[in-house]
C-alpha cells in the first residue's frame, strides 16, 4: 500500500516560486513540507546564479510592472506586495546585501546563488520546513488527495494546503520538465501551451559559414524586429543566433514565426555610425585589400560581422567582392537574418503559457481546486532577461503563500 502522510501545507517545487511560499507559511507557525523531485532543491536557481545571479531590477515600479507585458495586470497585486525593494531587504537579511550594477540591475555582492540558497535553507530548516526529496508529483487520486512516485514506492499526501510551484519547462534536467500540464488539463483546468521564451532562433547558415563562426560573439548591436529594436550583444550559434539582445525580441519573433512560418530580423552592426558617414568610409579606395581586411579597417568590423555581411550577400545571388560602398552600407546598417523557428524549449532560459490567470483568484487558487495555490512559471505569463523572472517567481510565491495561510485560517490574507 503507498504510505501516508499528512503535512498541514504542502509545497511542490523546490524552486525560488516554492521556496518562498513555504516561508511565508512557516513564518506564521504553519507545518509545512516542500515535496521536489530532484535529489536537492533550487537547482535552476543556481544555474541562474553563473552569471551573477540577476535577483531583480531597480527602475521604478510602474516601469518594471510594463516588463510583464499582457499578464501585467494579474501580477500587480502580488509584486506590489513584493517589490523588488522587499526582495533586497529579504537578502539583507539573509546575510547577502545587494548591489544595482550599470544597467540598474540587482545582484547580489557576492554575485553567485549558492550562498543566498544556503542562508535561505538553513533558515528554512530552523523555522520547521520539511523537505522531501525525489518525491515527483503526479497528480491527485479520486479523494482529491497528492500522489507522488519515489524510489521506495508511491506515497498519499493529504495536505489541508497545497501550493504547486513547478516551474515551466526549460532546462528540464534541473526539474522542470512541464510533465504537471497534463495533469492540469485532466482535472479540467486551461493551460495555454508552453513555448519557450527568452530563448535562440533558428537560421539557415552555409556550412562555410556555421563551421567558422558558429559560438563566435557579435557586440554593441542594435537589434530590429517590426517596431521593436533593442542594443546589446548576440551570439552565432551552429543552428542560428542567441545571446541577450536576440532573448529581448523573442516573444514577437517566435509569434511572428508561428504566424508566418519565418520571421526577418535586421541587425545593425554598427549602431553608432549613421549610414552616410559609414557609407563615405566604405568609399574610400580598396587598393589591393581583400574585402575582409577593407571592412576590418574602414567599418571597424569584428570577423564575425563580416562573416555575417558575406553570408548575407551571398544569400542574396550577390558576390560580396561586387558589392558598391552603398550596398555594403545598407547591408551592415540592416542586415537581414531569416529565422525559421524558436530553439528548443529545452535550451530557453523561461516558458512562456502556463495555466490561465482565468482559473485562478484574486489569492492564486485553483478555483476548480479549493485550498490548491499556483506560484511562479506554472502561470501564464513572460518577460525579459532582467531580474524580472525571478521578481515575479519570488513576488507569486509570497502571495501564494499568503493565500494558503489565509486558506488555513492564519493571519495573513
Amino acid at each position: 500500500m503507498p504510505h501516508r502522510s499528512s503535512p498541514k501545507a504542502a509545497v511542490i517545487g523546490g524552486g525560488p516560486a516554492g521556496l518562498m511560499a513555504a516561508e511565508v507559511l512557516a513564518r506564521s507557525g504553519a507545518p509545512v513540507t516542500v515535496y521536489e523531485r530532484k535529489a536537492s532543491v533550487g537547482r535552476k536557481f543556481l544555474l541562474a546564479g553563473r552569471g551573477g545571479l540577476n535577483l531583480t531590477h531597480s527602475e521604478d515600479l510602474a516601469r518594471l510592472l510594463a516588463r510583464y507585458g499582457a499578464a501585467e495586470p494579474r501580477l500587480r497585486e502580488a509584486i506590489e506586495a513584493f517589490p523588488p525593494s522587499a526582495l533586497r531587504a529579504w537578502c539583507e537579511e539573509l546575510g547577502q546585501p545587494t548591489f544595482v550594477g550599470s544597467s540598474g540591475r540587482v545582484f547580489p555582492k557576492a554575485m553567485k546563488a549558492s550562498p543566498l540558497l544556503r542562508a535561505w535553507l538553513r533558515r528554512l530548516v530552523a523555522s520547521g520546513v520539511a523537505f522531501k526529496l525525489r518525491h515527483r508529483w503526479i497528480g491527485w487520486d479520486g479523494r482529491g488527495q497528492l500522489l507522488f512516485a519515489t524510489p521506495a514506492g508511491d506515497v498519499i499526501v493529504e495536505a489541508d494546503a497545497v501550493v504547486l510551484a513547478l516551474g515551466g519547462a526549460s532546462w528540464p534536467h534541473l526539474g522542470s520538465d512541464g510533465a504537471w500540464v497534463e495533469q492540469m488539463s485532466g482535472a479540467g483546468i486551461a493551460v495555454a501551451t508552453l513555448r519557450p521564451a527568452n530563448c535562440g532562433f533558428l537560421a539557415s547558415w552555409s556550412e562555410v559559414f556555421r563551421e567558422r563562426f558558429a559560438g563566435q560573439p557579435l557586440k554593441r548591436l542594435e537589434l530590429a524586429f517590426g517596431s521593436h529594436k533593442v542594443r546589446g550583444e548576440a551570439v552565432i550559434t551552429g543552428t542560428g543566433l542567441e545571446g541577450g539582445a536576440v532573448y529581448a525580441l523573442s516573444a514577437p519573433l517566435r509569434e511572428a514565426i508561428a504566424a508566418d512560418g519565418a520571421a526577418t530580423l535586421l541587425i545593425d552592426l554598427r549602431p553608432d555610425l549613421p549610414r552616410p558617414d559609414l557609407e563615405k568610409r566604405l568609399a574610400a579606395p580598396r587598393a589591393r585589400q581583400s574585402l575582409s581586411t577593407f571592412l576590418r579597417k574602414a567599418a571597424s568590423l569584428s570577423p564575425a560581422a563580416i562573416g555575417l555581411v558575406q553570408e548575407a550577400a551571398l544569400a542574396s545571388s550577390r558576390r560580396p567582392s561586387d558589392l558598391t560602398p552603398a550596398d555594403l552600407a545598407r547591408l551592415i546598417k540592416g542586415l537581414p537574418v531569416r529565422l525559421t523557428g524558436a530553439a528548443p524549449m529545452a535550451r530557453a532560459i523561461s516558458t512562456a503559457g502556463g495555466i490561465s490567470f482565468d482559473e485562478i483568484d484574486a489569492h492564486l487558487m485553483l478555483r476548480r481546486r479549493p485550498g490548491v495555490f499556483v506560484a511562479g512559471e506554472m502561470l501564464d505569463w513572460e518577460a525579459p532577461t532582467g531580474g524580472y523572472l525571478l521578481q515575479a517567481c519570488f513576488a507569486t510565491g509570497a502571495a501564494a503563500g499568503k493565500g494558503a495561510l489565509a486558506w488555513l485560517g492564519g493571519d495573513e490574507g
